[in-house]
């Protein structure tokens, strides 16, 4: 008998390499550079600023219960309203419960909240927990006489075990090859996060030493071991470091400095880091202005550009937030009913208020969109007369069009129409 783990933090005590696994390049690297997994992974600054904007957006966004049917209302009475708005548990916030959530699915490829129920089964809170201390087993082979196939073990720093169903636990993912486990980014970029590492570290210790070059110092003649000892550490005394920068460095009659560090120009430094950063930003979805790289930002595109960024990375996202709580949180008959989770995407695609206010009046005039329905969307108190839906009086049915020429009473009545309008008067327009 046998389960098999589809995720987790398993120990490794002898390990066989081929010349063709990759593991054994990063047996032959230094580990420091090659372990950009997890929170090691946010030491990068492209993968932290990544991570950062989309926990950021996606934390911004209130989350509400709504009933859709006869158009789409929000519930506001019903006992998940608050704990999906305001306070998932008593110890954070919405804001924070769901930031934590989106860094650790972007880090682990896995985020999990634990689903506390009541006595009476309704949800009390919803706790985030740390992906690398869940396991998820998988039944592959029909081992158990059980309808369900997967249990995930959540191993508690005590050092207890606790085994939960699906239904106990909101689980979301990135991308995933089997439906079941999400495999995050940072694993296939692992090479490109470890060069831009390495690339902040060399700058560092680049401007650690002064800016001053490596180089071999030539010597006619011979020297003992102390006296090579001796020189080398007065000359990086007087050379080496930040105070002694773009200062002279003296050579004894006889020694000859010869440099053999390349330049930043000469490793073509820049454009390596700029390749880096579109990279690791391109996985994770990122808009380059959103990493600060402005080179072919302007003006009129970055609100195109932010509009791209909800269609191409957060709509996808959201909807994998929105289905599982609704799913989990929520009865079957309440689905059933129309209820469903959604987050507000309005702070996200918000214009600016020229736009919105062009966009209310279309809407406004138009006839589909009451005064009071624009008011609540700038969050504005509903005004008397405001839920009533009005248009332009001069639309009618085009099966009416030129109706209101026609002369029914004749005589004195002629230029008038059915209801006594002056041809021409658009009141004589509305249609009934």
């Amino acid at each position: 008998m046998r389960w098999f783990p589809k995720f987790g933090k398993r120990e490794k005590r002898d390990a066989i390499y081929s010349l063709n696994d990759p593991a054994f390049a990063d047996f032959l690297r230094n580990e420091e550079t090659v372990n950009v997994r997890g929170k090691n992974a946010l030491k990068q600054a492209t993968v932290f600023t990544c991570v950062r904007v989309l926990s950021d957006t996606l934390s911004k966004l209130p989350c509400k219960l709504i009933q859709e049917g006869q158009g789409v209302q929000q519930i506001n009475d019903h006992y998940l309203a608050p704990i999906l708005k305001l306070r998932p548990n008593p110890y954070m916030s919405a804001r924070d419960f769901f930031a934590a959530l989106e860094t650790q699915r972007n880090l682990r490829g896995n985020a999990f909240a634990y689903i506390d129920f009541a006595g009476n089964g309704r949800v009390k809170g919803l706790y985030p927990l740390q992906s690398e201390q869940v396991e998820i087993w998988v039944d592959d082979a029909g081992l158990f006489n059980s309808e369900n196939k997967i249990w995930y073990i959540v191993n508690l720093k005590n050092g207890k075990r606790i085994k939960l169903t699906p239904f106990e636990l909101i689980h979301v993912k990135t991308f995933t090859l089997d439906g079941i486990t999400g495999i995050t980014p940072i694993e296939y970029l692992k090479t490109m996060v470890a060069s831009g590492k390495s690339s902040a570290e060399y700058i560092n210790k680049f401007f650690e030493n002064g800016v001053s070059a490596k180089g071999i110092i030539q010597y006619v003649g011979q020297l003992d071991e102390a006296a090579k000892k001796t020189f080398r550490e007065e000359f990086e005394s007087m050379s080496s470091g930040l105070k002694n920068s773009h200062r002279v460095a003296l050579l004894p009659i006889g020694y000859q400095f010869q440099p053999i560090s390349m330049t930043l120009a000469d490793a073509q430094f820049l454009e390596n880091t700029k390749l880096t950063i579109q990279q690791i930003a391109a996985a994770f979805g990122i808009k380059m202005h959103q990493v600060n790289d402005l080179s072919r930002a302007t003006f009129a595109n970055i609100e195109s550009q932010e509009l791209e960024f909800y269609v191409d990375t957060m709509q996808a996202i959201i909807t994998a937030y929105e289905q599982e709580l609704t799913y989990k949180l929520l009865l079957d008959s309440e689905i059933r009913a129309g209820k469903s989770i959604k987050f507000n995407i309005n702070a996200i695609i918000r214009s600016d208020i020229k736009t919105r206010y062009e966009a209310y009046r279309t809407g406004i005039q138009g006839g589909f969109l009451t005064p009071n329905e624009a008011r609540a969307l700038e969050d504005l108190p509903p005004a008397d007369g405001g839920d009533d839906l009005i248009c332009n009086g001069n639309m009618q049915k085009l099966t009416e069009i030129g109706a209101f020429y026609k002369n029914k009473g004749g005589g004195e009545n002629d230029g008038q129409t059915a209801d006594g309008n002056t041809k021409g008067d658009p009141a004589s327009t509305v249609s009934e």
